[in-house]
């Protein structure tokens, strides 16, 4: 085990271990206050007195080599670390409920912790996705607060992620949705991939409805998919007591967060961060070229021992790096900054033009561009922030970009290299004839073999019923990025982006229970009355 240990900090690139010996307790108790009893397990030095703990709480089990590699990687350097099972998986007790128990089991679990006599009462939390759920569920409400957070690709809220632009996340929901629902059924189902089932699980992304999908995909029924297909409005109170982002600007613990360009959850964690720093708070940020991938969890870990060697340890060396890093895509450079957005970041206008053109003087001319989105044969979309790790991040757009149902919108070779940091947001001027539609934007960077390649995109549900020209305003993903001289910007515009999103139906029915289809003419607008535009963050280092 300890050379086991020493090569996978090896490559990791992690500091030499200080306490190479640990001893792990299983199965520890944890009492509830209505009687049920949680599972965890502890990881400490060997022969160690009374020490902070740092809390990692998860559902996919706390026997999974991605904590149990963090708790011993943190345990070797001289911290103790306890994993548990939230409520109702694996070896605890209770029903699971996605992101409804975790504030209530979380603090108790802290208030247990505290009482113990191994723990000096000090504790710091880590983790990501869920797990980084699981922390932004105690962390505001803390009394004594936490020591130190390091939240990776995760954040405060995740309606938003389910529904961006008000638009339902199929694929990504779908697919969190099979492995909740199918991860306790064998020993190896965590473990190994299984191309049937995730064969399944792709095909099912076309049942209807969407709301009983999970029976097309596993099997059986997944409250949690349910639930999500069914309250989709932004003012559905549902979702009102998962958000945790109110009270997060007044929390004083120091946080640590790792992401990436490619990350489903990137918007909703740059604003937390951008609360927290808004709010005086003691924050940083690394952003990379990774999806929610092993990318990004192998930065994460360095961070974690980082961070919380400082918080706790009182090694305070790495301290003083910048609050916000980022990797700029294309140019294969890390950034320090010590805001996000960067400063040097000016927003400069790219305009739809006539004769599907872009350019950056003014808007164009002409009447109005057109195509018929059939959710019957809805409009695909290769890659973007995706949790399959298969299909996310950049890829080959050339065979979307030849269908009709897609508008696309080239510019001139670029004279030279042009950066783009922060966010990205598109205003369309759209018409459609049955008031009940999506507009996606996608941009890409064609290079000098015509070879076009998606860098952001985003997704909006038009006002239902509405007629006449809308002004839709569309967010995208925020974006580090580097166009190479020679290389073309491209714009798309279309009705959908199936299987990631789910497709509007054009008939009005809830999301969860359409079932009818009904095709969409679209009307894109760019003349001097109506400018449809891309905003981007022009980076002028």
């Amino acid at each position: 085990m300890g050379m086991l240990s020493r090569l996978f900090d090896r490559l990791l690139g992690l500091p030499e271990a200080t306490t190479p010996d640990i001893e792990v307790v299983r199965e520890l108790r944890v009492p509830m206050p209505d009687g049920v009893v949680l599972r965890a397990d502890r990881y400490r030095p060997r022969g160690s007195e009374r020490l902070p703990v740092v809390l990692l709480r998860t559902p996919y089990g706390k026997h999974k080599l991605d904590v149990t590699g963090t708790a011993r990687v943190l345990a070797r350097r001289g911290m103790q670390v306890v994993v548990q099972d939230v409520r109702g998986t694996f070896s605890s007790g209770g029903r699971f409920s996605a992101f409804r128990q975790e504030k209530e089991d979380g603090l108790a679990t802290a208030a247990w912790l505290r009482e113990q006599p191994w723990c000096d009462g000090r504790l710091a939390t880590a983790g990501a996705s869920y797990l980084g759920y699981t922390q932004w569920a105690i962390g505001p409400y803390l009394d004594p607060p936490l020591e130190a957070m390091c939240l990776g690709v995760t954040a405060g809220e995740f309606r938003t992620t389910f529904y961006p632009g008000g638009v339902f996340a199929l694929h990504n929901l779908l697919t969190w949705a099979a492995l909740l629902g199918t991860q306790e059924d064998a020993w190896l189902s965590g473990l190994l991939p299984n191309p049937r089932r995730e064969s399944r699980v792709r095909r099912a992304m076309a049942h209807v409805p969407i709301g009983r999908s999970d029976m097309a995909a596993i099997g059986k029924r997944v409250p949690f998919l349910r639930d999500a297909a069914a309250h989709t409005e932004a003012d559905d109170p549902f979702w009102a007591d998962t958000d945790h982002t109110a009270t997060a600007a007044a929390m004083n613990t120091p946080t640590s967060m790792v992401t990436g360009w490619w990350d489903l959850l990137l918007p909703a964690q740059l604003r937390d961060f951008a609360a927290l720093r808004a709010a005086g708070r003691h924050s940083r940020i690394l952003i990379g070229p990774w999806g929610h991938d092993l990318g990004a969890m192998r930065a994460l870990l360095a961070e974690e021992v980082s961070w919380l060697s400082a918080h706790l340890l009182g090694d305070t060396a790495q301290l003083q790096r910048s609050p916000v890093r980022l990797y700029l895509q294309g140019a294969g450079a890390w950034l320090d900054f010590d805001s996000w957005p960067p400063p040097r970041s000016v927003p400069a206008e790219l305009h739809l033009l006539g004769r599907r053109a872009l350019g950056w003087d003014g808007p164009g001319t002409g009447g109005p561009d057109g195509f018929t989105y059939d959710p019957a044969r809805p409009t695909r979309s290769p890659g973007g922030p995706l949790l399959d790790m298969r299909e996310s991040k950049q890829r080959d757009n050339r065979a979307v970009e030849a269908r009709p149902d897609v508008l696309v919108y080239t510019g001139a070779p670029l004279p030279r290299r042009l950066d783009l940091i922060g966010p990205v947001t598109a205003t369309v001027h759209v018409r459609t004839d049955t008031g009940y539609a999506d507009l996606f934007v996608r941009l890409c960077d064609v290079d000098r073999d015509g070879v076009s390649r998606n860098v952001t995109d985003g997704i909006l549900r038009l006002p239902p019923g509405k007629e006449g020209v809308v002004r839709a305003e569309v967010e995208l993903q925020p974006t580090g990025y580097r166009f190479q001289p020679g290389h073309r910007l491209r714009v798309q515009v279309a009705g959908g982006a199936f299987p990631r999103f789910a497709r509007n139906h054009g008939t009005g029915e809830p999301v969860g229970e359409a079932v009818r289809t009904r095709p969409t003419r679209f009307e894109i607008f760019h003349d001097a009355e109506h400018p449809s535009s891309l905003m981007l963050p022009v980076f002028e280092g």
